[in-house]
């Protein structure tokens, strides 16, 4: 049998509180999930183990759970400790390179001038970051995909857009005759790597299938940005690199009105390290005046 370890704390606040209710107060939940929490745990152990009174009081059984459960809380908060002392003013995060040349800096510029944390930066595709977390490589990332990870929370950052772009005279040449299966399908593309999805999400959203340009990899973001100025393909971009250029008349956006917009989470450990609490309140500001909701 395995004891679940937000009922034991359920179990705890009620006992240190003296009630149901003050203890629904402290974990925040309501009256009737402190109850049914108390009533399954009393289940699983097979006997009584709050004497309901004012104040409750441990029944035998209770008190010895009771000092179970502080031995657990002990090793946890030495565990802690040592994660603390381990990271103490170093994070080790994994980004997507997109986000890293754009809003990222600037949380990576609070986090070391503010609170004097020295970031680690792993760069990993948005939508494979959160790997690295389950691995343990890292203790946050920045990711496209909203699925929990074990052992950790998930955050929404906000949407970063991307944007399909060609150079003038690449889009004169491969889209005189205009945007179409056909034309999409002898344009070279560049890609950022082979886990790079972008270009085919906004090519099956313009034509409802899938084709196979030919593509060339880039993977560097200001590299891949000078390689659709100089007309080697077309590719997407996010706002912050692509608008200077297309205001100046120098990117040309292909099919208009056709962004691939990925939302962005931040995921972390549940740790209760504050090296990571201030690292997370920096990302969240960053990425409010940065990204679209």
């Amino acid at each position: 049998m395995k004891l679940n370890y937000s009922f034991l704390e359920t179990f705890m606040a009620i006992i240190r509180n003296g009630s149901f209710e003050l203890a629904s107060r402290k974990l925040h939940i309501t009256p009737s999930a402190v109850s049914q929490r108390i009533r399954v745990l009393e289940e699983e152990v097979g006997q009584v183990l709050i004497i309901r009174g004012s104040p409750c009081q441990p029944s035998q059984a209770g008190m010895e759970l009771y000092q179970y459960a502080e031995k657990i809380e002990l090793l946890e908060k030495d565990f802690f400790a040592v994660q603390e002392k381990k990271y103490q003013g170093k994070a080790v995060v994994a980004v997507n390179a997109d986000s890293v040349d754009g809003w990222f800096l600037s949380a990576i510029n609070t986090a070391f001038r503010e609170q004097n944390i020295v970031v680690d930066v792993r760069i990993e595709d948005q939508d494979y970051s959160a790997t690295l977390l389950q691995k343990g490589e890292v203790m946050a990332a920045v990711s496209a995909d909203p699925t929990l990870v074990q052992g950790c929370k998930v955050e929404y950052l906000g949407t970063m857009r991307y944007k399909a772009y060609a150079s003038v005279d690449y889009y004169a040449e491969y889209f005189r005759d205009g945007i179409s299966e056909k034309t999409l399908k002898n344009a070279p593309v560049i890609m950022f790597n082979h886990k790079d999805d972008l270009q085919n999400k906004f090519i099956r959203k313009v034509i409802s299938c899938d084709i196979e340009p030919p593509s060339q990899y880039i993977p560097s973001t200001s590299a891949y940005l000078h390689a659709v100025l100089r007309g080697l393909g077309w590719g997407m971009l996010p706002e912050h690199l692509s608008e200077p250029f297309r205001d100046k008349g120098i990117l040309v956006e292909i099919a208009e009105g056709n962004p691939v917009d990925t939302r962005l989470y931040w995921h972390r450990w549940s740790l209760k390290l504050t090296l990571l609490e201030r690292l997370s309140e920096c990302v969240h500001v960053a990425a409010r005046e940065a990204l679209r909701e």
